[in-house]
């Protein structure tokens, strides 16, 4: 007997390595063919043994104990080849979080039924080792191992069987599923997950539950029939068949929650704005700028008013006025337009990327925010329009200077950022960083593993090209873009890869006059973690236009303050399809000193690294305010995988 006693312990650390390896997956893609190696490798073959026991009046003690021996010792080999298989294969332990649903009832008493398997299981675990590491003869290791076995399946403290009843009936029957993917779309701020990866998170956290209360009970049913306290068949393939009855329906309603969930991911506002940090800005692309009339033509005249002046040249500086305590635009005047004869205008510092504080007319009316200012740094200074000849008016016109130069960062990269898939790198994020004065949007790669899974390890931001402006052989529109008046247009989409294919790539090109998102996609093998077809990697994008057939809208921005003022949290406002375009703030309340949209730059990834299935850009905004271009993420479609595995042999 003590030699049974010895291969008992050794069933009993098989269950217990099991369910270590069951800890270490938690939150991977594997559970469904973790659970079904476990049910068809493992215990089918385990029960077979066990059931060989023939435990009768007619048998001798003697040879009852050899038999028994010898399956145990078959049921262990059994055990311990399929813990060491799993154990070698590497997990990255996430913990579900369970405060993201706790505003549901059901999911409080969801949670409570998982810590409880949980507990006892990690009880169950613990007890059977301390009675190994004491002495005790096979009398009472017998009796401790039956009371260990009807706890699990008996105790009215650890109801293991009402417990998994009361998971599916909140999961399955209350629809928690459906609920989780409206509670979801209200937690990217604070999880950074898309709504599917939160939802199927849940169901691995359940899955993994509901397979350790499954395991116990069936181990507690070898070990009672081993000892011939009973037979215990019927209750075994009725609780086999409930349970994958169970996974039939929970994929069935997984699958269907699933494909209507939601895979972007975006960066909400920060807390706190910090230039260069979190967001960036396109500077003096298009800027408020006063200048009179009589310099806005060739002829020195007065004879024509500022609205007759859509597009104008700067000509001179007459008697040496306004203009010449200003810097000059040696760019082009737009839109210009008449508000008053005289003003006060407050300069700002030679510093900042403005012009002006604010205009104050004398009519009364403010462009510019004259509280913000607080006080002038170079004081202000009045200006007044004059009368020539009593005919004509020489008026101070309020326009839009284009102007390039070293204060006016505009300079979009349009070299290509890739992940190496020469060693099996995928685009795990994306974000916006300012180098040299150019933007560029940089990528994050990482390994692909088995089943979606990336090896943490590995994550990096591929470096972004140190290139400048005036370096030798760089060219405009091939490395870069310069943002003018006239090319100054977004498109904004959202390019998906095809199912079984994931992002390895992103760069922008010119569609017309507008910078257009492309990214590159290659094939993968999802369970062996392999990009495949490397040489057959294409580049996606959508070649709608303004003018195509498939026609994009605008996003418009009415009246735009600066954003970073906005006191509510941005929100998304555009669609796929549509484009925006970059233009000066509100006159009223910025004096337009200002380009708007900003470009959100914080880092667009998952908490949980993972493939992607695509990329966007999107306006996130509130009504006159100017908005953040902000990057999104589609993370890679699971649902297809989410399936009972086929057996091996088919």
């Amino acid at each position: 007997m003590k030699r049974i006693q010895t291969i008992l312990f050794l069933l009993i650390i098989s269950l217990i390595s099991y369910g270590n390896c069951v800890n270490k997956i938690k939150g991977s893609t594997n559970i469904d063919q973790l659970r079904h190696s476990y049910l068809e490798t493992v215990e089918k073959p385990a029960w077979n043994l066990v059931n060989q026991i023939q435990d009768n009046d007619n048998n001798e003690i003697s040879k009852l104990n050899e038999q028994r021996l010898n399956i145990l010792e078959k049921i262990i080999e059994l055990y311990s080849d399929f813990a060491l298989k799993t154990l070698n294969t590497k997990y990255k332990y996430d913990e579900f979080d369970y405060l993201i649903l706790k505003r549901f009832y059901e999911w409080q008493l969801l949670e409570k039924d998982l810590i409880s398997i949980h507990t006892l299981f990690d009880a169950f675990r613990q007890y059977l080792q301390h009675q190994h590491s004491i002495s005790m003869n096979d009398m009472d290791f017998e009796l401790a191992s039956i009371d260990i076995a009807e706890t699990v399946l008996k105790d009215p403290h650890w109801p293991t069987n009402d417990t998994l009843k009361q998971i599916e009936t909140i999961m399955l029957k209350q629809g928690l599923y459906y609920k989780a993917v409206t509670e979801a779309k209200s937690t990217i701020c604070t999880y950074r997950q898309s709504a599917q990866q939160i939802l199927y998170q849940l169901y691995n956290a359940v899955s993994i539950t509901e397979l350790k209360g499954y395991s116990m009970m069936q181990f507690s049913w070898m070990l009672l029939k081993t000892y011939g306290k009973g037979n215990f068949t019927k209750e075994s393939e009725l609780m086999r068949n409930n349970f994958e009855d169970r996974i039939e329906k929970t994929q069935a309603i997984l699958q269907k929650v699933m494909e209507r969930s939601d895979r972007d991911i975006w960066r909400c506002d920060p807390n706190k704005f910090i230039e260069n940090e979190n967001y960036l800005q396109i500077t003096r692309l298009l800027q408020g700028y006063i200048e009179n009339e009589v310099d806005m033509n060739s002829d020195s005249t007065c004879r024509e008013n500022c609205g007759a002046y859509p597009v104008a040249d700067i000509h001179g500086c007459y008697q040496d006025l306004y203009c010449a305590k200003q810097p000059k635009c040696t760019g082009k005047l737009y839109d210009c337009m008449y508000e008053d004869s005289d003003m006060w205008i407050c300069p700002a510092s030679s510093k900042s990327n403005r012009r002006y504080e604010y205009i104050e007319y004398e009519n009364g009316k403010v462009f510019g925010n004259k509280k913000d200012a607080n006080y002038c740094p170079r004081g202000t200074t009045k200006v007044d329009s004059w009368w020539r000849w009593l005919f004509w008016h020489c008026s101070y016109c309020f326009c839009l200077c284009d102007m390039q130069g070293e204060l006016s960062d505009r300079y979009i990269n349009m070299r290509e950022y890739v992940s190496d898939i020469q060693n099996n790198r995928v685009v795990t994020g994306i974000r916006f960083v300012k180098r040299n004065r150019i933007i560029h949007l940089q990528v994050q790669q990482g390994e692909l593993l088995p089943r979606g899974m990336i090896n943490l390890s590995t994550l990096e931001w591929v470096n972004v090209s140190d290139y400048r402006l005036l370096d030798r052989n760089i060219r405009n529109d091939i490395d870069y873009h310069t943002l003018t008046r006239d090319s100054r247009t977004l498109d904004l989409d959202d390019i998906t890869a095809p199912d079984s294919h994931v992002v390895t790539g992103v760069r922008f090109r010119l569609l017309g006059s507008n910078l257009n998102l492309e990214v590159r996609i290659t094939e993968i093998d999802f369970a062996q973690g392999l990009l495949i077809n490397k040489a057959t990697s294409v580049w996606l994008s959508n070649d709608a236009t303004e003018a195509s057939h498939q026609k994009r809208t605008e996003v418009k921005l009415v009246r735009p303050n600066i954003p970073t003022k906005s006191i509510s949290a941005s929100l998304p406002n555009s669609e796929p399809n549509q484009y925006i375009k970059f233009q000066a703030s509100d006159r009223e309340t910025d004096a337009s000193q200002t380009t708007v949209p900003f470009i959100d730059s914080q880092p667009c990834t998952s908490i949980t690294p993972t493939p992607l299935s695509g990329v966007g850009l999107m306006h996130k905004g509130l009504k006159l305010y100017g908005g953040f271009i902000t990057p999104k993420i589609i993370t890679y479609n699971l649902t297809p995988h989410i399936q009972k595995p086929e057996p091996a042999n088919k």
